[in-house]
């Protein structure tokens, strides 16, 4: 029950608390009325008994008088007069209680009674010999009446004494307890106000109390404190429903800011890893440029000289020319955007014949491509530099018996691009420090195009945000190693292939 009072609306609670203090004040006040009345009731029937000996000593004076004067005058008015006086006394002593008791003021208005009878029974036979104009029997009746008159009042006087003194004893033990009463409910009265009171402010602190928790939560959270802690919500009211409404907020804004946080983290990773990127692009282009003494110069140098060499019909001279200018061209024009497997591929090919001229053909060169993945993207010199690698450190030595292999193909949602040479292989700890970036195999600077797999890998680790996308192994000693670079396949059209 009073768990569903607290689940009332709040303009429903407050008038509860209001009507139930007003009904308790109420009855409280019936209550105190009822006994007050009840006591002013009581304190006046104390002299009740008394009013009424005093009515009747009046009614016994008025019969007695009305009889003396008909009595002397003998007119209709006063006969009439001692009628109504006779009848009014009448009325009073039928009244009177006959019961026999042990109580003196009983036995007194018993006697009353029956003397006020013979009274008045001797004044209508007075009034009766008048009208018969029997003067002597009137005239003893009169005698006798008077006496009994004079008894009678003297007797109901006394009987009234006596009451009067009785009464007023009890008139001043009710007064007393009349007083008393009314201390008592002075003090229940203050007792229920003040009750009432602290029933209101204790059940209105209660009631309000959620609400002074939602004013010091609502402070801290806009003081920017947004890891307060939640206002527990202990009711269905308004109240309720509003520090509902605020939690949630609170809530949601936590979890906008952190997405805003995530975010924010995200797009810094992928500033870092974009400025990483055009860190490592410059660097391999300014390798590049070092590496190069006015390119366009020797472009126009190198197309003079295949242009001669197809003058004069020496066809050979002519290639390998126009082989080197590819080379070169594509070290300056492709550095700034990504490229295709296929135009990687198509650089190694031309350094492998450029390789072949200069060492008589000893490089063996086997290349295996999966043709349906010749468009997918990858950064650019990234296979030139590990072949590079493989040549001057792998197979060098070996005369015609090198051998390098080239090899894509797919596995699952990624493309792999193996490298393998059969020279003299690496230690696990030499692989280790390539792949954390620490040697660069290239170090013959004249020889290379000044790119190392330092470079390399931490490009392709960037563009894959794969740090595996890397590996490297060796068999044993003699046993060559073996680069597979993974990147994702980005040509969707190979989806199902």
């Amino acid at each position: 029950m009073l768990s569903r009072f607290w689940d009332l609306p709040l303009r429903k609670k407050i008038s509860g608390i209001y009507i139930l203090a007003n009904v308790l004040v109420f009855i409280v006040n019936v209550f105190l009325i009822v006994g007050i009345n009840g006591m002013s009731l009581e304190m006046d029937m104390v002299y009740q008994d008394n009013r009424q000996l005093n009515e009747l000593s009046d009614a016994l004076d008025d019969v007695q008088d009305s009889m003396t004067t008909y009595l002397n005058a003998k007119t209709s008015d006063s006969l009439e007069e001692f009628y109504r006086s006779d009848q009014a006394y009448s009325m009073l002593i039928q009244e009177m209680n006959t019961q026999i008791t042990d109580m003196s003021y009983d036995r007194m208005e018993r006697n009353i009674k029956y003397m006020s009878e013979n009274y008045l029974l001797i004044v209508r036979q007075a009034i009766e010999a008048k009208r018969g104009r029997n003067v002597e029997k009137y005239r003893v009746r009169y005698e006798s009446a008077t006496d009994m008159y004079n008894y009678l009042s003297n007797y109901i006087i006394a009987l009234n004494r006596e009451q009067f003194a009785k009464n007023s004893e009890n008139y001043n033990r009710l007064s007393k307890s009349f007083m008393t009463f009314e201390k008592i409910s002075v003090i229940v009265l203050g007792a229920v106000i003040v009750g009432n009171v602290f029933i209101i402010i204790s059940l209105v602190s209660r009631i309000i109390a959620p609400l002074g928790e939602l004013a010091t939560a609502a402070d801290e959270v806009a003081g920017g404190n947004l890891d307060a802690e939640l206002v527990k919500v202990s009711s269905k009211d308004e109240i309720g429903v509003v520090t509902n409404a605020f939690n949630k907020m609170v809530v949601n804004i936590r979890e906008y800011i952190e997405k805003q946080r995530q975010s924010m983290e995200v797009e810094r990773a992928l500033k870092e890893k974009e400025l990483m990127m055009e860190t490592h692009l410059k660097d391999a282009q300014l390798k590049y440029l070092q590496a190069q003494i006015n390119p366009h110069f020797l472009f126009n140098t190198l197309n003079a000289g295949a242009q001669l060499a197809m003058m004069e019909g020496a066809d050979r001279t002519y290639e390998y020319v126009q082989t080197v200018a590819d080379f070169f061209r594509y070290n300056v024009k492709k550095q700034d955007k990504p490229v295709t497997i296929g135009e990687e591929v198509n650089l190694v090919d031309n350094y492998i014949r450029i390789l072949n001229v200069r060492f008589s053909g000893d490089i063996h060169y086997e290349k295996q491509v999966d043709e349906r993945l010749l468009n997918v993207e990858m950064p650019s010199m990234i296979l030139q530099p590990i072949v590079e690698n493989s040549v001057n450190h792998g197979i060098r030595e070996m005369g015609d018996k090198g051998m390098i292999r080239l090899k894509v193909y797919r596995d699952r949602d990624r493309v792999c691009i193996m490298i393998k040479d059969n020279g003299k292989g690496i230690g696990p700890e030499e692989i280790d420090r390539i792949l954390r970036g620490k040697v660069v195999l290239s170090e013959d600077k004249k020889e290379s195009n000044g790119i190392g797999l330092d470079n390399v890998i931490a490009r392709i680790r960037l563009y894959t945000d794969d740090p595996e996308a890397v590996s490297i192994t060796c068999e044993g000693e003699d046993l060559g190693v073996e680069t597979i670079i993974r990147i994702p396949n980005t040509n969707t059209e190979n989806e199902n292939v």
